[in-house]
């Protein structure tokens, strides 16, 4: 089958694209209104791309309104964020999380998550994720014909869960992505976790 993008409605890319860049990893993104209230959502176009500086990327689309949605919102507006990395025991809270509300409600309150304090952030962590990033805004990038909003943050403060946490070769720590255990995004409603982790010779 080959398929001509020019073809193709912007929703069937969408599904296409979903479908096989698989597995993507989620960023759960913890942002706060202006007015106090915090904001929870995933977005499964998300990468790190740069570590001097320290830089993460995640993808915003709008609203069935033409709005941008809150987390954008947010984070253009108050600068600051902090992206966690789910496990694959929080797929139910991860999915609920993704609904739309209104700005000024949230998605914490619908949910069984607490937050704790996260040194070095002016924001809270959520305490089940094992992964956070206390992050800082930018740049913001807009692209495309819906459009999308490209989001570019540094990452300033990092908590990881010392429990997957090990000492690895020449004794730097290691994370142990099975303890991880991080959720994977797929196509559709699929989400996956880790299976078999391997190594592969390196090229000489």
């Amino acid at each position: 089958m080959i398929l001509d993008f020019k073809e193709l409605s912007p929703n069937h890319v969408y599904h296409t694209l979903t479908q096989t860049v698989v597995p993507r990893p989620i960023a759960w993104v913890l942002s706060k209104t202006t007015k106090g209230t915090f904001n929870l959502a995933p977005f499964s176009y998300f990468t790190a791309i740069s570590s001097d500086p320290a830089i993460l990327m995640y993808a915003v689309g709008q609203k069935p309104t033409g709005e941008y949605k809150d987390s954008v919102v947010n984070v253009e507006a108050t600068q600051e964020l902090v992206i966690h990395i789910a496990d694959s025991t929080l797929a139910h809270e991860v999915t609920q999380s993704a609904a739309s509300l209104p700005n000024d409600e949230s998605e914490l309150d619908l949910l069984d998550l607490s937050l704790v304090e996260f040194p070095g952030s002016a924001l809270p962590r959520l305490e089940k994720a094992k992964v956070a990033f206390a992050c800082k805004l930018h740049k913001v990038v807009e692209m495309g014909e819906l459009p999308m909003k490209l989001v570019f943050v540094e990452v300033k403060h990092a908590f990881i869960d010392d429990k997957i946490v090990q000492v690895g070769e020449k004794g730097r720590s290691k994370i142990d992505a099975l303890k991880l255990d991080p959720l994977a995004r797929l196509g559709g409603a699929e989400f996956a976790s880790l299976g078999e982790v391997f190594k592969s010779a390196r090229p000489k």
